[in-house]
């Protein structure tokens, strides 16, 4: 029988990366999509998490938990503090797609761009990278790029060219003055084949915010 893990989602976006992700690196794993598309909506409104959000998160932590799932993915950087809160209501841990990039960030270089589209991703990613960055000890410049006009170009105008264009041109902007490129949402994931030339790290969550559950879950 497959070991459960319950995954939040505010994005429809992300379902089918994170899908191909976890059948392709933890097949003996079942992913449970909870997905409630008004959190993003409502964060981006406020500019970051409101009681409601918070209070949302945790009902579905515990949803999650009677569903059987053994731990909680916190697919979307927006919402990422009010899982520290929802981790208070259940036994089973709840982990965040974006620490392992954040840490992984703060090794790799001392000037940091975070790159993000929404704008209630941008405060919270960089405040995740400061965070990592004090836990290890190591004094580091984070650098907040928001890519203007992608969110609505993909989104609102199904514009999914303008949008990789936006945010291509931000992240060729940033290579020049950082370290390390840290991409703060998964629904950038899909630009990693185009970013080749960049000849600074690119990092993104996925990939490593899946393999983390090797560790969660004890698996081999």
């Amino acid at each position: 029988m497959k070991r459960k893990v319950a995954v939040i989602h505010t994005f429809l976006y992300s379902v089918e990366d994170l899908k191909k992700q976890f059948a392709e690196k933890l097949p003996e794993v079942e992913m449970i999509n909870i997905i409630d598309d008004s959190l993003l909506q409502e964060a981006l409104a406020n500019k970051g998490i409101t009681p409601g959000i918070t209070k949302r998160i945790s009902q579905y932590a515990v949803l999650a938990e009677s569903m059987g799932a053994e731990a909680i993915l916190n697919q979307c950087s927006s919402v990422g503090e009010a899982a520290d809160v929802a981790q208070q209501q259940v036994s089973i841990p709840y982990v965040k797609i974006d620490q392992p990039m954040a840490e992984e960030a703060v090794k790799l270089g001392q000037k940091i761009a975070v790159i993000a589209t929404a704008v209630s991703t941008i405060e919270p990613s960089s405040r995740l990278v400061e965070n990592m960055a004090k836990k290890a000890g190591k004094e580091v410049t984070v650098n907040r790029c928001f890519c203007e006009g992608a969110y609505e170009a993909l989104l609102i105008d199904g514009d999914r060219d303008k949008h990789n264009r936006i945010v291509i041109e931000t992240i060729e902007k940033a290579a020049k003055e950082n370290d390390v490129i840290v991409l703060a949402q998964g629904s950038m994931y899909h630009l990693m084949p185009l970013l080749k030339h960049i000849d600074k790290p690119v990092l993104t969550s996925l990939e490593t915010g899946i393999q983390q559950f090797r560790e969660v879950l004890k698996l081999s």
